[in-house]
């Protein structure tokens, strides 16, 4: 099966499969950018995960890992967010009856750090197994 494919003005992929019964070709000169190519649907490999990331390279669509860093990035930033929330309450919570801050200020310190993992990963499976948990 053949699909069409082109890098959309955001700069990911923009992927086009057109019914089955319309001439590609047809397709690809009517409802996409010059810049548009056909490619084999089976040479679409990467991960669904990563869609936000992708790019064309030499006709094949690819991860762009920068991109996959940063789309990191935000997903650790929003899982954090109520933990944090969450630490903060302990942290008042143990100011207010005088009990240790210690765990609380460690765990809020791991979590604020959680981030700096993103420049230490090496493979899109290490980015996407980063968690906040």
């Amino acid at each position: 099966m053949k699909t069409i494919v082109y890098t959309n003005n955001k700069g990911g992929v923009t992927i086009v499969a057109p019914n089955p019964e319309l001439d590609i070709d047809y397709v690809k000169a009517k409802d996409t950018p010059e810049h548009s190519i056909i490619i084999d649907t089976d040479d679409i490999t990467v991960s669904d995960y990563w869609f936000d990331a992708w790019e064309l390279v030499d006709g094949t669509v690819a991860v762009n890992f920068a991109r996959a860093q940063e789309l990191t990035r935000t997903r650790l930033r929003a899982e954090r967010t109520p933990l944090l929330a969450a630490q903060d309450i302990l942290f008042q919570r143990a100011l207010e009856t005088g009990a240790d801050t210690t765990t609380v200020v460690a765990e809020k310190n791991r979590l604020r750090a959680i981030t700096d993992l993103v420049n230490t990963a090496s493979t899109l499976d290490e980015l996407q197994g980063l968690s906040c948990s």
